[in-house]
């Protein structure tokens, strides 16, 4: 079984080369504190708190066993996705690719799932992508002429609901909630809902490069100035108005929560290695 190793034991030691009549800085201070005349205490507290700190504090990005557990985290299936989805794009529309992002998107049940964005000059593209057999499972298409609203927010949830999350997210309109049919909003499975909600990553703290691809703001800095040319680029009469950015909570309708609250506490919506199983 293996063990994450740890960080107490480390010791200062002084490196002193045969033939050497030198004191080190250990004997140094250890000739000091024989001194009744000095008070050796600062440079003392001074010495060990420098230990202490580089011994408690690692390096916040090094969590290896916790990396390896999500599929997306492993060498080189990020940049893989990647590039099969560039592929994908250029056979199909040809558009110019302003980013990618990896997200978790929080659909209208409060279940996560683990999802891929990429925002080009006229779509934003949402993909399920299969980070274990490293292939594109679902994609979907939002013209980003259609987008005429983003909401940015804590969630929040009815007075009555059992399953309740904590955090910040955005949500993207293309479409009325209120033309969305009772059949489609009491659907889990559904693909008619006219909106999507995002938030970070679980995995954003594992490394740089991940900080960089997980966090909102980026993908909302890039986002917005692509609807906006987009919007100005439409053609027709009948295109929407301008696109609104708004921060206000974020409201996630669930009451029971019983689904959500499986999916979630097991990661059932990430590609996670999820251990053996057998006798």
């Amino acid at each position: 079984m293996s063990t994450i190793g740890s960080f107490e034991g480390f010791q200062a030691v002084s490196l002193k080369q045969e033939g050497d009549d030198q004191p080190s800085e250990t004997d140094h201070l250890s000739t000091e504190e024989e001194d009744p005349g000095k008070d050796p205490m600062p440079r003392q507290i001074s010495r060990q708190s420098s230990v202490t700190e580089s011994t408690l504090y690692p390096n916040p990005y090094h969590q290896p066993y916790i990396s390896r557990k999500y599929f997306a985290t492993r060498p080189g299936a990020i940049e893989t996705a990647m590039e099969d989805l560039k592929g994908h794009v250029a056979e199909t529309s040809g558009e110019t690719i302003q980013g990618f992002w990896l997200l978790t998107k929080i659909d209208h049940w409060n279940n996560e799932q683990e999802r891929i964005l990429l925002v080009t000059d006229k779509t934003l593209l949402i993909c399920k992508y299969d980070f274990i057999m490293l292939s594109c499972v679902q994609l979907q298409r939002i013209p980003l002429s259609a987008v005429y609203r983003i909401c940015l927010g804590n969630f929040t949830f009815p007075g009555m609901s059992l399953d309740k999350r904590q955090g910040e997210g955005l949500r993207i309109y293309w479409g009325s909630p209120e033309e969305q049919s009772l059949l489609s909003r009491w659907n889990p499975w559904s693909t008619e809902v006219p909106y999507a909600t995002f938030t970070e990553h679980p995995m954003k703290y594992t490394s740089e490069k991940f900080l960089e691809i997980c966090k909102l703001s980026g993908f909302l800095s890039k986002l917005v100035p692509a609807i906006q040319n987009a919007h100005k680029n439409s053609s027709g009469s009948g295109s929407r108005k301008k696109l609104m950015v708004v921060t206000e909570p974020i409201l996630i309708e669930t009451y029971t929560g019983l689904m959500s609250f499986i999916g979630n506490r097991n990661k059932l919506g990430y590609s996670l290695a999820r251990g053996s199983i057998g006798f």
